[in-house]
């Protein structure tokens, strides 16, 4: 335990472009408007237009809207269909900001990264206008303004691709030694990883904990922000 807190504390003393996922580490986006409601009715807007065929029978049953829109994309890239419903699920997202759950402690985390100093930036698989919407709520978008970027009508981009994350380095001019991504999905550390930055995950309970290790052994993984924000606290003293 000693040893796993040093790494940390080495981590976080390391980090001066801090990149965050944002449907996780920052809050849970769909707490109170239920992400698996959202996927059935993006399937069923495909079957009333005839598309029934258009996913697999395991597809149709994912409780995860992106998902969905990977899959068609898959099958119809580029297409205005694809188009039409990643716009239908940017609204079904700036919906759920309403309902979103702060994640514990990511204020906190956010506003004292970003008063010593730290270069803060969200890279994100949901619409960057979601994420801005959600963190104008808690008076948080000038910690990371303009630095925000997310889900693109090229979908192939979406992480574990490292796209939004290179983006992200090369906009603050980012040196990838001190540089840290924050997620909370195996996703997240293939394109942590990939760009060539350390990476911190967050598990909010066991089983994304072991999902998290599973996919990177040598990942540190966190199950609260706490220690985070402690360790940042005594760096400022």
């Amino acid at each position: 335990m000693a040893e796993e807190t040093e790494s940390l504390r080495e981590l976080i003393r390391r980090a001066r472009f801090v990149l965050f996922d944002f449907d996780g580490p920052i809050c849970r986006l769909f707490a109170g408007h239920s992400a698996a409601r959202v996927a059935v009715e993006q399937v069923r807007w495909l079957e009333e237009r005839g598309l029934h065929g258009l996913l697999t029978e395991a597809e149709r049953a994912a409780p995860d809207p992106h998902a969905v829109l990977r899959a068609v994309d898959r099958r119809r890239p580029g297409s205005d269909l694809v188009v039409e419903l990643e716009e239908r699920l940017t609204q079904q997202e700036l919906t759920a900001v309403a309902s979103a759950w702060p994640t514990p402690f990511a204020d906190p985390l956010i506003r004292t990264w970003f008063a010593v100093g730290a270069h803060l930036a969200v890279t994100t698989n949901n619409s960057p206008s979601v994420a801005n919407r959600y963190l104008t709520t808690r008076g948080l978008a000038g910690c990371f303004t303009p630095h925000i970027y997310g889900r693109t009508q090229d979908l192939h981009l979406l992480k574990p691709h490292p796209h939004c994350v290179n983006r992200a380095l090369a906009a603050m001019g980012a040196n990838l030694d001190s540089s840290l991504m924050i997620g909370d999905t195996p996703s997240d550390l293939e394109a942590a990883t990939a760009a060539g930055i350390a990476f911190l995950g967050y598990a909010r309970n066991e089983r994304k904990a072991k999902v998290l290790k599973d996919a990177g052994a040598e990942a540190i993984v966190v199950g609260s922000l706490e220690p985070v924000v402690g360790i940042l606290r005594e760096r400022a003293a």
